[in-house]
């Protein structure tokens, strides 16, 4: 396995959820994370904030205070995260090779050759611009 970070808890699908909302809105309050959530997921005010205590737990949020509110945000950006996912799941079931991943979501149909030829296009201009800097 190559991942020698210690590993986060994963997110549950509500948690999840309320860091999409962190995401996407910027830093919010407790009630802020309610009402945005309102129509798609109606929560409790508690339930949001034990939601909040345990993404802090975590490590995937924080909180400011201002005045007598928590102005909570996510710690990291979500691509991180899901990248931080995919080596997960990389690690755990093909030994740590993201060859072997990518290999079987081509063999399983769930990556098609342009999507592939796409990701080998953003390689190759990453592998060039990454030759210029070391000139």
């Amino acid at each position: 396995m190559r991942n020698t970070k210690q590993a986060r808890k994963r997110l549950s699908e509500l948690e999840h959820l309320v860091m999409q909302f962190l995401w996407n809105a910027g830093p919010s309050s407790a009630e802020q994370v309610r009402a945005g959530l309102s129509q798609r997921h109606p929560m409790k005010d508690a339930t949001v904030r034990t939601i909040l205590r345990r993404l802090e737990e975590k490590g995937y949020a924080t909180h400011r205070e201002e005045g007598r509110t928590y102005i909570y945000s996510g710690v990291e950006r979500a691509e991180n995260v899901a990248v931080r996912a995919i080596r997960q799941i990389a690690d755990r079931f093909w030994g740590g090779s993201v060859t072997a991943l990518v290999a079987g979501l081509v063999e399983q149909e769930e990556i098609d050759p342009r999507e592939l030829k796409e990701l080998a296009r953003r390689l190759q201009q990453k592998q060039e611009r990454k030759g210029k800097t070391n000139e």
